[in-house]
């Protein structure tokens, strides 16, 4: 990876939706050139996928939530299940297993306090032991993008 890749990197995580031609401008390469090196990043899984981001409070979810979870499984099986089963809930952007005093850490968007009980509830019926919500006042920083230089 040269310095041109990382300045693709760089202009398609702030605009995914570029042009080809818009993005060989910027690089200083001909359009094939520059579709080449995309697909190259894409072949070696650098970019994992292209997408857009939707404003959750304009679709009504107007409670975002960090939820710290644990669990008393400790079988390789059961573990499995309970994450598979926290993947598939869609209320969930993302989950992270953890080291310290959490197993997991989820971020969830839900639409309102109601939600958010049966949304816990449903934790503690998936094998959570211990669960402590925390809701986002407001955000300082929401970026996807990773710091490549």
């Amino acid at each position: 990876m040269d310095q041109t890749d990382l300045h693709i990197l760089e202009i398609l995580q702030e605009d995914a939706r570029i042009s080809n031609i818009e993005l060989a401008k910027r690089i200083n390469l001909s359009p094939p050139a520059a579709l080449s090196r995309v697909r190259k990043l894409e072949e070696e899984q650098i970019i994992e996928r292209s997408t857009i981001i939707l404003n959750a409070e304009k679709l009504g979810y107007d409670l975002l939530c960090f939820v710290f979870m644990s669990t008393n499984l400790h079988q390789t099986d059961e573990l499995t299940a309970l994450e598979t089963q926290l993947a598939r809930m869609p209320e969930v952007l993302e989950c992270c297993c953890l080291t310290g005093e959490y197993d997991y850490l989820l971020k969830v968007v839900i639409r309102n306090r109601r939600e958010l009980e049966t949304f816990v509830r449903r934790l503690n019926e998936l094998g959570g032991t211990r669960i402590q919500t925390s809701l986002s006042l407001r955000r300082i920083k929401d970026t996807t993008s990773l710091p490549l230089r």
